[in-house]
């Protein structure tokens, strides 16, 4: 067997060791110390009829780490969000979440808790899939059905060095009713994640939903989350070419005439100022709180109103304090009522 041969019984050999049951390749598995932190943006714009000028945003500073293993597949992890909300009522309010968990990485299911999302013990974690999938697979992610569109695409991360990362491309898109806080709206949902192909880990997302209801109500609904740090390298990836109509690589002109298209769309929305469609699935919001939603606070009941006319508020009673004139004691010069006959220190009768 010469040098040539042997490197490829090799290459055979390791490509065939790679290989787990059905043929499928071995997922990555979470390992003690794996940490990501990242950065979340959840806006609220595009307000239309009970809604029109209304605005609010949340920034969420956010940690996730893994802190154990177990032989099962049992990962211990925890968790740590820092929310910034604010609101044009004006609103705003700061929250801090932080706790520990489990989550399968068999399943990909929380097991014992989770990171702040109510509702979805049992569930299909967000942060984490089977990086073995391949274009076309399906699986879920908060009980929502995504399906694998790119097993290899290009994604900027947005930092300052603005790098480019190769990743797992998965999408969701659907429609649906949602009655909550905001109110009782149906809604079109677009949402798109990408994770490490190397390790599954969620390396960012956006989530758009479109409101509206039969009153004319309705508003734009947006989350976009992207990791600003991880503990594992991530796999890197190139800016698309020039003129290829990827994102990053669009020319100028093009930028332009879709910038001047948004522009267009957006006065003629304005003018007609009705906008009826869309909205998103229920999806809770990747929160500290893991409300489902941030509305404006409740307001209390208004104070009455203030009359300043004459009748309008209650007759003044005139209250009159009558004063007693103060003299002195002409045998130890105590100062003592007027009225009294003796003085109350000394006992001497007043002349």
């Amino acid at each position: 067997m010469n040098a040539r041969t042997a490197a490829v019984v090799l290459g055979l050999a390791l490509a065939l060791g790679s290989v787990g049951v059905g043929g499928a390749s071995a997922h990555y598995t979470p390992a003690k110390g794996d940490r990501f932190a990242y950065n979340e943006l959840i806006t609220l714009t595009n307000g239309v009829g009970d809604y029109t000028g209304y605005t609010e945003s949340q920034t969420i500073n956010g940690s996730l780490g893994v802190t154990g293993v177990s032989p099962n597949g049992t990962e211990s992890a925890y968790y740590y969000n820092i929310d910034y909300y604010v609101n044009n009522t004006p609103g705003s309010a700061t929250y801090l979440s932080s706790g520990t968990f489990t989550f399968s990485a068999s399943t990909f299911e929380y097991v014992n808790g989770t990171d702040g999302q109510t509702g979805y013990n049992g569930s299909n974690v967000w942060f984490y899939i089977d990086n073995s999938l391949g274009n076309g697979s399906g699986f879920n992610l908060l009980d929502t059905p995504f399906t694998v569109v790119s097993t290899d695409y290009d994604y900027h991360l947005g930092t300052a060095a603005g790098a480019y990362v190769t990743t797992i491309y998965a999408e969701s898109s659907g429609t649906g009713v949602r009655d909550d806080v905001y109110g009782m709206f149906t809604y079109t949902y677009t949402w798109k994640m990408y994770f490490d192909p190397g390790t599954g880990y969620i390396v960012g997302y956006l989530y758009t939903e479109q409101d509206s209801n039969a009153s004319g109500d309705g508003f734009l609904w947006t989350d976009q989350l992207t990791v600003t740090s991880t503990s594992y390298p991530l796999t890197p990836g190139a800016a698309p070419a020039s003129g290829s109509g990827s994102s990053g690589g669009i020319s100028t002109t093009t930028l332009v005439i879709v910038a001047l298209v948004l522009v267009i769309v957006v006065v003629v929305i304005a003018a007609l100022a009705i906008s009826r469609s869309r909205r998103r699935t229920p999806l809770p919001r990747h929160s500290s709180t893991g409300a489902v939603s941030y509305a404006p606070p409740p307001m209390g009941p208004a104070p009455p109103p203030i009359n300043l006319t004459p009748g309008g508020q209650p007759a003044v009673q005139q209250i009159v304090i009558k004063e007693t004139v103060k003299v002195n004691c002409a045998y130890c010069g105590a100062l003592i009522d007027s009225t009294v006959t003796k003085c109350p220190y000394c006992g001497a009768t007043r002349s």
